[in-house]
């Protein structure tokens, strides 16, 4: 008879239980590691051009930097109405990123000098660039809204990048926001989301020279606002640009620009009236303060 038998044994006959041995726990497995092709380079700094003129084809281009329901559509497409200035769809091009599949091609890009980001200011150099080159026009404005949350990684790809800040009430674009979907967009949402947009603008706004336009003024007095703009752009103004529904600017479709019904008129609609002081939300008090829509 074994030890552990005569053990169990004795120990069942005072106690009624039997002897067992005790497991060691293993330690918890680290997470898996995601897909090579999705793993960045290690040691990635997103920094400028070594040579700007050799390494960026899109010249001057200019960023329409915006929270979400604040108009940039329409003033998208009066720019784009424009002779000498292309302002695409909302390209979200900052989402492109670049795969590195295997361990050759990593070793590669790290002998040759480059970060993962400069790989991707490349592609995203190239991508903007074919896509004014094809619209036969000399001047890009790209205007998507999430661009605000990248505004230092803008300024860092294109030296020479101009931007123009367009402001709307907060409370407006709170409405807004949470008019264009009521089912998925409740009111409840609505401050937190759109102000992490009005934030980081506002940052940008503080930090980078630019061209502050605003959507009440734009809808009230389309003209002077346009030409203010043209002005800042060093293009002439054009009538053609308050008929922007005479010219196609690709779809109206959600996701890449707004969808209503208002900007499908092709002309300029009047705003909505401003919010009074009581109707403002506490949270955006601040900002409103800042972008002088409140005392």
């Amino acid at each position: 008879m074994s030890w552990k038998y005569r053990a169990n044994a004795t120990l069942e006959g005072l106690t009624g239980y039997t002897l067992t041995r005790r497991l060691h726990k293993e330690p918890p497995k680290p997470p898996p590691k995601p897909p090579l092709e999705l793993q960045r380079l290690p040691g990635d700094t997103v920094r400028p051009p070594v040579d700007p003129a050799h390494d960026r084809l899109l010249r001057e281009p200019v960023f329409l930097l915006s929270s979400v329901r604040s108009g940039s559509t329409l003033l998208r497409v009066m720019l784009n109405s424009h002779s000498q200035v292309h302002s695409p769809i909302e390209t979200h091009f900052r989402r492109i990123t670049v795969g590195l599949g295997t361990d050759p091609v990593r070793q590669a890009m790290e002998a040759l000098g480059h970060t993962h980001s400069d790989i991707e200011h490349i592609v995203w150099d190239r991508m903007l660039h074919r896509e004014l080159t094809r619209s036969g026009k000399p001047i890009l404005v790209e205007k998507t809204p999430s661009n605000v949350f990248v505004w230092k990684r803008l300024a860092t790809c294109w030296p020479d990048a101009r931007f123009v800040f367009l402001l709307r009430h907060p409370a407006s674009i709170v409405q807004s926001w949470h008019e264009a979907d009521p089912e998925k967009r409740p009111m409840e949402e609505a401050v937190p989301r759109t102000l992490s947009y009005m934030t980081y603008l506002e940052e940008a706004r503080t930090h980078l020279d630019g061209l502050t336009m605003r959507y009440e003024d734009l809808v009230a007095g389309p003209e002077a606002a346009l030409r203010r703009l043209c002005l800042f752009l060093g293009v002439e103004w054009e009538p053609g640009m308050l008929s922007y529904g005479n010219k196609d600017h690709g779809g109206f479709v959600k996701g890449i620009g707004d969808w209503r019904d208002k900007i499908r008129t092709g002309t300029v609609v009047a705003g909505r009236p401003l919010p009074t002081p009581d109707e403002v939300p506490e949270a955006l008090h601040d900002i409103c303060r800042k972008w002088e829509y409140l005392p």
